[in-house]
């Protein structure tokens, strides 16, 4: 088997990944959202109150894409920001009522999702290649 074209093929799964889950999200009429989004929103489920420096260590990506997707999460209605009184330089997210409403279609989603992406594995393979696919992202540090 070829393995040359590995990173096409990772770039293929994500994409298809993310019209997945926007064709869910269009289903249960999910407006102002997209699958970027869904990290943050996923962290805000497991903790209530979470400065923004420590969702953008949680999902990996840098302070400026993080602030402008909250931005678009704030506009939608879905996370509220809120200075630190102590330290104006903290800056906290938290979850409205209305992104708090998300948890149980983003659970919903989340299960189809990972059961679409491996159907027709067993357990061992899906381990084998969350195994390879970890090595080779810790390969790039």
């Amino acid at each position: 088997m070829k393995t040359e074209h590995v990173i096409a093929l990772i770039a293929r799964v994500r994409d298809r990944a993310y019209e997945f889950i926007i064709r869910e999200l269009n289903q249960r009429k999910i407006t102002g959202l997209v699958p970027s989004h869904g990290g943050i929103v996923s962290n805000l489920f497991k903790k209530d109150r979470v400065p923004m420096k420590e969702i953008a260590e949680r999902i990996g990506r840098d302070k400026s894409t993080v602030t402008a997707l909250v931005n678009k999460l704030v506009r939608a209605g879905y996370v509220v920001k809120e200075k630190d009184p102590g330290d104006k330089r903290i800056t906290y997210l938290c979850l409205t009522a209305k992104g708090r409403s998300l948890e149980r279609d983003f659970d919903m989603i989340s299960e189809r999702l990972i059961a679409t992406a491996f159907s027709g594995f067993s357990q061992k393979e899906r381990e084998e290649i969350v195994r390879g696919v970890v090595k080779m992202l810790n390969n790039f540090k």
